[in-house]
């Protein structure tokens, strides 16, 4: 064990088990104290690397992550504090291996529950190599100004009130983390505040004793006095008996066993810690306290009365002038996280994203404020999820009905198009399928399957305006633009395709209005009289059909219509459909297990 101080202001740790706020809470101390480097060097997250993002003061600083303890140890040889998040089943095998590592000289076991055998071959390990462990159960422990371990001491508002900033000159010890918080704020109200304080831990088997550390302070100079608070159960408290018998201790030690109420119970009674019991009477509260006060602790006659006692014990040492009272200094104040700042209406932030159509923040999502299970009890389908998400309202079911449809037309056209041409090479290529079916809906645009927006758009803008179809087709003949939803490689007069016969056919039956669609048929007889291949394709019929459900429904206003057309909401039901069938081609092609694509010569016109 070591016989002296074991922190220091440029002491560094390794923290295993990645847990954010006790490391922030580190770093917060750390400026605080007005540290020049943080005090945690690396994190120890088993199987990851990298670096995790926190704050030194106002800098955010890139804290290295390692997959190993021996990686962490080798990358960091300065750093020789491991404090040890892990759970109860693995914290004793890591404990050990970080032990083992000659760089590591103090480990912090947080864990409650570590099996007793594990405990005391860890307890031996340390002892047989003088290596400090802090633990298990504990909360960790402190050097005021300098170092301390996770959530010890609590919040920057609890250390800041407890003088924690800067180092006092009282050794504190004791087995329970939460009364160590208690204990902090007591000693700092009638004393010029704490050296050093250690929580042992509060299991039957303590990596290391009272005694252990009451004797480290003795050999520390700037302690001047040692406060000790023990609870029944066990023996430790007697290590320091025969430490004080001994003359080992030359300070003064002000002591209190915690747990004098447990002869009020008539049965055995287990306390919070699992060594927080009573074996026997002397085990018990009361005959550690007579002990300690035999062997020439000074001890008060009850938990009230000991922080009186502390008070009047550092008043004499500096009545006899071995204590010069701490100077006080006004620590910096640590800057608040934007989220709290937030919360308590000290600041206010401008949000970075807008959304108006989902909200993920409650019990389920909510599709423009209807809820995922009410969109499964009505059985909503693919077309109200649609009318949800990019109308932001529930269109009757003759539209969402007709926006099924429209997927189901569009979803495929074959494997010799563009697109569908595409997502194939690409997965013969080898590649994933998002980079196949990204390479097929890249060719979308006004040549393929993206003529729905600018069908719906000049449609609108010719019958808005009272065009017959002669002026629309020979105004348009005049600006150089060909129609949009006109015209088709394959399909003509006499071969008519069957998708938009489908459309029509089901627009006419549950359609309030077809004005735009019957502007449209007009416009293909003008366009058919030119050629025989100007027939009203798939693009055409959607975007006439489109404007009459927009228009037809009631449920839009002009400006909103406009303002659909314009977005391109028309061409995203094309590239919707068309995933489908991209994705399909995709699989296809590797269930097929196709090799490598190559263009044969033979259907390429080489020329100069």
């Amino acid at each position: 064990m070591a016989t002296g101080q074991i922190f220091s202001k440029t002491t560094q740790a390794l923290f295993y088990n990645y847990k954010q706020l006790p490391i922030q809470r580190m770093l917060d101390f750390d400026f605080l104290c007005g540290r020049e480097t943080p005090s945690v060097a690396g994190i120890i997250n088993p199987g990851s690397d990298g670096f995790q993002k926190l704050f030194f003061g106002q800098e955010e600083i890139a804290i290295p992550v390692h997959p190993t303890i021996e990686a962490a140890c080798n990358a960091h040889p300065t750093a020789d504090v491991f404090i040890n998040f892990a759970s109860f089943r693995s914290a004793a095998a890591s404990s050990m291996s970080a032990l083992k590592q000659p760089t590591i000289r103090v480990v912090a076991i947080i864990a409650e529950g570590v099996p007793e055998s594990d405990t005391k071959q860890l307890i031996s390990y340390a002892r047989t190599n003088n290596k400090v462990i802090l633990g298990p159960a504990t909360v960790g422990g402190i050097q005021a100004g300098a170092f301390k371990i996770g959530d010890t001491a609590g919040t920057i508002d609890n250390i800041i009130q407890c003088k924690l900033y800067r180092p006092g000159s009282v050794g504190f010890v004791s087995k329970s983390g939460g009364m160590s918080n208690e204990m902090y704020n007591s000693i700092a109200k009638v004393t010029d505040g704490i050296y050093e304080g250690i929580a042992i831990g509060g299991d039957v088997f303590p990596g290391s004793t009272l005694s252990d550390h009451i004797l480290r302070f003795n050999n520390i100079p700037q302690v001047k006095m040692m406060v000790v608070l023990g609870e029944l159960g066990g023996k430790d408290e007697y290590s320091l008996v025969e430490a004080l018998k001994q003359g080992k201790v030359q300070k003064p030690v002000v002591a209190w066993v915690s747990g004098t109420c447990a002869r009020l119970f008539k049965s055995e009674v287990q306390f919070g810690h699992a060594g927080a019991k009573s074996g026997g009477e002397l085990e018990s509260a009361q005959a550690k306290n007579e002990a300690l006060r035999n062997a020439g602790a000074v001890v008060p006659t009850s938990y009230e009365a000991l922080e009186t006692v502390i008070k009047e014990t550092f008043d004499k040492l500096v009545e006899d002038g071995k204590i010069s009272p701490v100077p006080e200094i006004t620590p910096p104040p640590i800057p608040e996280d934007l989220k709290t700042a937030i919360k308590s209406g000290k600041v206010r932030a401008p949000t970075h994203i807008i959304s108006t159509i989902s909200d993920d923040r409650g019990e389920e999502p909510c599709y423009a404020g209807v809820p995922m299970s009410t969109i499964i009890e009505r059985g909503y389908g693919v077309g109200d999820v649609i009318s949800l998400l990019w109308f932001k309202r529930s269109l009757p079911r003759y539209c969402t009905q007709f926006i099924e449809i429209c997927i189901m037309l569009c979803a495929d056209h074959g494997p010799c198009v563009s697109g569908a041409h595409n997502a194939i090479v690409t997965a013969r290529a080898g590649k994933d399928l998002v980079s196949s079916l990204v390479s097929g809906l890249l060719t979308i645009g006004p040549r393929f399957g993206g003529a729905i927006d600018d069908a719906a758009r000049y449609f609108k803008d010719a019958y808005d305006r009272g065009l017959t179809p002669y002026e629309f087709v020979e105004g348009m003949k005049k600006k150089g633009i060909r129609v949009p939803g006109i015209g088709h490689r394959i399909k003509s007069r006499d071969n008519r395709d069957k998708r938009v016969q489908l459309l029509q056919k089901y627009a006419h039956a549950n359609f309030p209005s077809v004005k735009y669609m019957d502007y449209a048929v007009q416009v293909e007889n003008y366009t058919l009289s030119k050629a025989n291949n100007l027939v009203l394709n798939v693009d055409g019929a959607i975007g006439s059909l489109f404007l009459d459900l927009l228009s037809g429904s009631g449920m839009f206003s002009k400006q909103e219509v406009d303002e659909i057309v314009e977005i391109g909401y028309l061409n995203g039901l094309f590239v919707l459909a068309r995933s489908i069938g991209l994705i399909g081609h995709t699989f296809d092609q590797k269930r097929l297990k196709q090799p490598l694509y190559r263009h044969p010569w033979e259907d390429v016109l080489y020329t100069k």
